[in-house]
This record gives C-alpha cells, structure tokens and sequence, in this order.
C-alpha cells in the first residue's frame, strides 16, 4: 500500500469512529433529527434483540423518542469497537461493517438504577455526504435492574 492509501484507510476509521460516536450521544441527548441525520435514505435499524422494535430510521427514532422518556438519565457506552472496511484489491471501497460492544446504563424515573450490555453490528455506506448508517443492529446479552430480567444464567 501507498502512504496516501494508508492515510485514506485512517481517515475512514476516524470518520467511522465519529459516526458511531455520533449514534451514542444521538441516544443519550435524545436529539432525534441527529439520530436521523446519522443514516442513509434508506437506513434502518434492528432493536428486537434487545425487546425493542424494526424498521425505518424515522420509524425507530419515533419509538425511541416514546421508550426513551421512560430513562430520563442515559448514557450509552459502545467499546471494542472492530471496523472492517471494503477491501479493493488494496483500496478502501465505500462500505464498511462494525461490531461493537454496549453497555448501556439508564436510571428511570423510578430512580431505581438498569443496565444492560450487548453488541451492536453496524453496516455502512460512504456517499456524497460521507459515512452514513445502513443497518444498525442489536443483541442484548444481559441486563440487570429494576426493568431487567434476570440474566440467563441466574
């Protein structure tokens, strides 16, 4: 690989990293047009492996708007972050796929404190206006708390 190959590759990694970044603090602020923003036209996203709901990005970002007053207190922590760029014989393509790890503690309302871990799986797409979310995935690996069930093991 050439020098400018490489600083491509390391550019796509930042500009992925920021926009998954960009999905968790979305989450967390409860700023629904950004959580828009973050997809493609045709993006959706898949939260029926943590007890939620499929469908468009607008179509989740209503019912996470609705779930989500449910927490008033979130923060959504996504680490081990693993990128696999489109690979054209040497030359990033424009797609990417992303596992990452969650943990996702919440306090609702009820103060009693939930929390739950998983991983995501994310399909992207670079376009016109950059990297952008196809397919954002999840599946909950246990969750503790007043609004958990017990772990499968328990």
């Amino acid at each position: 690989m050439t020098q400018r190959v490489d600083l491509a590759t390391v550019m796509d990694r930042l500009a992925i990293d920021e926009l998954i970044t960009g999905y968790a603090v979305a989450v967390d602020d409860g700023d629904w047009n950004a959580y828009r923003a973050l997809f493609t036209v045709d993006g959706r996203a898949d939260y029926r492996g943590s007890g939620g709901i499929e469908g468009t990005a607008d179509e989740v970002a209503g019912w996470l708007a609705e779930t989500m007053r449910l927490f008033p207190v979130r923060q959504h922590l996504i680490v081990n972050r693993r990128v696999h760029l489109q690979d054209l014989g040497g030359y990033p393509g424009d797609s990417a796929d992303v596992r990452a790890d969650y943990i996702n503690p919440m306090l609702p309302a009820s103060g009693q404190e939930f929390v739950s871990g998983g991983r995501y799986r994310f399909t992207l797409t670079r376009g016109d206006a950059g990297w952008r979310l196809r397919r954002v995935t999840t599946e909950e690996k246990w969750r503790r708390g007043a609004a958990g069930r017990p772990r499968p093991d328990a």
